[in-house]
């Protein structure tokens, strides 16, 4: 009885075995097309005594493609070239006036305790100027948040023996502690 349901099952699930011979594969490869693309185009700026960045893009699909360019200003260029233009002309307070309507700078000068000249006033009295009308002060500025900073006051006296100290100190540094002994 074993063997006729083994035989039967045998013949039931058997399945027919392909060789890789009976395969056929077609395919048709096309020549005369190539594959579309974008390319950016080149924005050149030959002139390095201009405050221009030239910037270029592109982005392609199966359908689709664009290309650009743009040339976009450099602010902070501009405001370095005429900055140094007023200092050339000998405008030195008008050079950094015009430097410190950038807000770092407007907060290094404050923090080095040399504020920014205000309509004509520079040391002590600009600050005091400042500190009444923060109106002006540089959109992004952090130095006037501080309630301690707004305490600063500028010290216009240089304390000689102190600079004396400091030059000491600094000498026996760069040489080194060794020759001191």
């Amino acid at each position: 009885m074993l063997r006729i349901i083994l035989v039967i099952s045998i013949l039931l699930f058997s399945q027919k075995i392909y060789g890789a011979d009976t395969n056929t594969v077609s395919s048709t490869v096309v020549t005369d097309k190539s594959v579309p693309t974008a390319n950016a185009p080149s924005v050149v700026v030959n002139n390095s005594d201009i405050c221009k960045v030239a910037t270029s893009g592109a982005i392609q699909t199966n359908i689709f493609g664009l290309a650009t360019g743009v040339v976009v200003d450099d602010e902070l260029c501009q405001l370095l070239k005429l900055s140094r233009q007023l200092y050339a002309s000998g405008l030195k307070v008008a050079s950094i006036s015009l430097l410190a309507t950038d807000p770092r700078v407007f907060d290094s000068l404050v923090m080095a305790g040399t504020p920014p000249p205000y309509m004509g006033a520079i040391g002590s009295e600009a600050l005091e100027k400042w500190k009444s009308n923060p109106n002006m002060i540089p959109e992004g500025s952090v130095v006037f948040n501080d309630e301690d900073v707004l305490k600063i006051n500028v010290n216009e006296d240089i304390n000689n023996d102190q600079f004396a100290k400091f030059i000491i100190a600094a000498m026996a540094l760069y040489i080194g502690f060794p020759i001191l002994f």
